[in-house]
């Protein structure tokens, strides 16, 4: 492919979007955001659950709307859905009773593309994304690593100039994620793939690192660009290379500083929390597992987050840090992890006394916990409705956000013996109400 020197692909300006909210109040995602991405780049944008990032994608996509400011994509106004722009999920989105060439092949049929030609433009991008032989299979027969390639072929076979990236490999186990980011990089540096530019959102800050020209660091409620990171390393990139690992503390240190210290208008709170505050899908095993891992020997109680990350193999390591800090059992800074007395306790505790410090924890620190807590407490029969909740949480934050967050709360209210859930009745209860 070739291509224009210093293209301009997307050009923001000013970008500001607002949701409403039901006490009139508009509530802020995005605010003042410049960004520009230039042919042959790949940048990244790393940030904190809540910073906007994936609603900024979904912009870019048009596949939604900002309130003011400037979306271009190569000078013209983003309006719609824009033929030349493609994006691959979080999840794999597949069509299960398709098979891998028909999910491939979906696009193109949208697009009016002949029988013959959409055959073949399949057939290449599931062979350059490394499936030949699987066109017959159904998803369910697949690994997630494969399933997820299905998604990279089927952006790739419509011959975009760019692609959106939507935290692509953070469903994926370490090992396979590893492999499959590493062929991208390969395809991309090789100019196998008929793509320009690419914009990834992510979390993981190693991964960033591994894979951008450009890191844009956003802030959180409202998401702005508080910082440009340029990693001016060469492909393939090297973990163990000391450059590549300063860069990662750095930015490590950059996403933990004290930007959350709690709001004198809010005591205990951080700044944007409440109950539209969206949560990240972390495991109660998970954030047991970091504080047993911060408490033992070598940490003993404090650490360096990058050291932490590789001891564990933890590439996504922030999220889990952010929510033992929002629960008070840890607290981040300059790139360090340390527990709170609490979170000491909770590590020296038996399961039960475990699950009471997080029940006192969660109740006092999570006000979407102690809403459904007050809901359920207040009604004569302890129970309410899922939807009842869902419904409020959608009118903070996007519905895939919303059912994220009530999968957290879940967990993490199951976990505490806070409230229970019935899936299959779609209520909240409480098991034992005294």
């Amino acid at each position: 492919m070739s291509y224009v020197l210093d293209e301009t692909i997307i050009d923001l300006k000013g970008v500001f979007k607002a949701f409403p909210t039901p006490g009139g109040q508009p509530r802020t995602v995005l605010d003042d955001v410049d960004l520009t991405l230039k042919s042959r780049e790949i940048v990244g944008l790393l940030g904190r659950s809540g910073s906007g990032k994936s609603t900024l994608l979904r912009i870019i996509a048009g596949l939604g709307e900002a309130t003011s400011g400037d979306v271009l994509y190569r000078g013209e106004p983003v309006d719609g859905p824009a033929d030349g722009i493609a994006m691959v999920f979080q999840s794999f989105a597949l069509f299960p009773w398709l098979t891998v060439l028909q999910n491939v092949e979906l696009g193109l049929e949208a697009q009016g593309v002949a029988p013959r030609e959409r055959r073949e433009r399949a057939l290449k991008a599931i062979d350059l994304i490394g499936l030949d032989g699987f066109e017959s299979a159904y998803p369910k027969e697949l690994s997630g690593g494969m399933r997820q390639r299905i998604g990279f072929a089927r952006a790739l076979v419509t011959r975009p100039n760019l692609l959106l990236l939507d935290e692509p490999f953070s469903a994926l186990d370490v090992l396979t994620a590893e492999t499959l980011r590493t062929d991208f990089l390969d395809l991309w540096c090789e100019g196998r793939m008929p793509i320009k530019a690419v914009l990834i959102v992510t979390h993981n800050i190693e991964e960033a690192v591994l894979m951008c020209d450009r890191i844009l660091v956003f802030s959180s409620n409202p998401g702005r660009v508080v910082a440009e990171v340029r990693v001016d390393l060469p492909y393939p990139r090297n973990r163990q290379d000391p450059a590549f690992r300063t860069l990662v503390d750095t930015i490590y240190a950059r996403m933990t500083t004290s930007s959350s210290e709690p709001r004198k208008d809010s005591p205990g709170l951080f700044p944007g929390t409440g109950i539209g505050m969206v949560l990240p899908a972390i495991s109660t095993n998970l954030l047991s597992g970091l504080i047993e891992a911060i408490a033992a020997p070598p940490f003993k109680g404090k650490a360096d987050l990058p050291d932490v990350a590789r001891s564990l193999q933890l590439d996504n390591i922030l999220p889990i840090a952010e929510t033992l800090q929002l629960l008070r059992l840890a607290d981040l800074a300059e790139g360090d992890i340390r527990l709170t007395p609490a979170g000491q306790r909770f590590a020296d505790a038996e399961l039960e006394h475990r699950k009471e410090i997080f029940r006192q924890h969660l109740l006092a620190y999570v006000p979407l916990a102690a809403h459904i807590r007050r809901v359920l407490d207040d009604r004569p029969g302890h129970r309410a409705p899922t939807t009842r909740f869902q419904e409020e949480l959608e009118d903070y934050m996007g519905e895939d956000d919303a059912k994220q967050t009530l999968r957290a709360i879940v967990s993490w209210g199951r976990y505490a013996e806070a409230f229970a859930n019935d899936q299959e009745a779609g209520t909240f209860s409480l098991e034992d109400p005294r």
